[in-house]
């Protein structure tokens, strides 16, 4: 019988008998750690003073990206390397770079989220809908790349491609969402101090309601995930679509109802009946097969998207 050489004792033998908790507290610790001095900047609480520079109409590349890159990604990294060694890495990166999925998931990740939104923003704003600018239209599909190699490279690597698959076989699809949901929208709270949360205009009500988005979204791509064969590209795709739609076409589709505060809860209705809608429609099991089950055939993929 073989012997289990691997250290239970140090840093590393921690790591490796609780993988999640070490991931967690390792991606909100370092990226916690290197927001601080965005927070404290005149782009935050104005404790510190000094401003961070503007790219592309922006400080988040700047201030937030390097953090949320240090967070997720670097922490999910660590805690595979420890924990599961090369063959680990081998698999995370696998479902990283796992792009050839049917056409239909690309739809869904890239039309399905502006679909609902727009649905949702017209029943908010009694039809008040009005067509985007063609430069917004000419900057879209830039801005859902750049997104993709910001946000969506900086985040599912670590919330859906490491602690995602773990968490269902422990919870199953369901209850690794509802785990892993609220654990997302916490991450982004020291955020709320910055320009990136509407500080100092930001109130308690906005922040329960992204988190509230956050757990609601969460079933939705928990569902993307399994169904595509875990494919972190499309997740990443669907992910920052809501970035994307929200920050170049909303405002101008929906004058009427473009504070933070209405956006935020246009979002959520979004998210929540999509949510809903996916629940119901695969019974709760969002696609999620237990190793050993059969995956379905391509043509059945193509032909019942819904299907759990």
């Amino acid at each position: 019988m073989a012997v289990d050489s691997r250290p239970r004792s140090g840093l590393r033998g921690l790591i490796r008998r609780r993988p999640l908790i070490s991931f967690f507290v390792l991606a909100d610790l370092m990226s916690w750690l290197a927001w601080t001095p965005y927070i404290l900047s005149a782009n935050g609480l104005g404790v510190w003073d000094f401003s961070f520079p503007s790219l592309l109409g922006t400080t988040q590349f700047t201030g937030v990206l390097p953090g949320a890159y240090l967070g997720p990604i670097f922490g999910a990294f660590i805690v595979t390397a420890a924990a599961d060694g090369r063959e680990g890495l081998r698999r995370w990166i696998g479902r990283m770079t796992k792009w050839r999925v049917s056409w239909v998931w690309y739809a869904v990740a890239a039309l399905g989220v502006p679909a609902a939104i727009i649905v949702a923003g017209v029943a908010v704003s009694g039809e008040d809908l009005h067509l985007p600018p063609l430069a917004v239209l000419a900057a879209y599909v830039p801005g859902l790349l750049i997104q993709l190699v910001t946000t969506g490279l900086a985040e599912e690597p670590g919330w859906r491609d490491f602690a995602l698959p773990r968490l269902q076989r422990r919870f199953g699809p369901l209850g690794a969402t509802l785990v892993l949901g609220p654990l997302w929208g916490v991450w982004h709270l020291p955020l709320f101090l910055s320009e990136w949360g509407g500080w100092p205009d930001v109130t308690w009500m906005r922040v329960g309601e992204f988190i509230a988005f956050a757990c609601a979204f969460s079933v939705v791509v928990t569902w993307v995930f399994n169904r595509t064969g875990q494919s972190l590209p499309l997740v990443m795709l669907l992910h920052v679509s809501v970035n994307n739609f929200m920050s170049l076409a909303y405002s101008d589709m929906f004058p009427s109802i473009a504070t933070a505060e209405q956006a935020s809860q246009v979002t959520l209705l979004a998210g929540a009946t999509a949510a809903i809608v996916v629940l119901i429609a695969t019974r709760g099991r969002l696609g999620y097969r237990p190793a050993g089950e059969p995956v379905p055939q391509e043509a059945d993929r193509r032909t019942d998207v819904l299907r759990g």
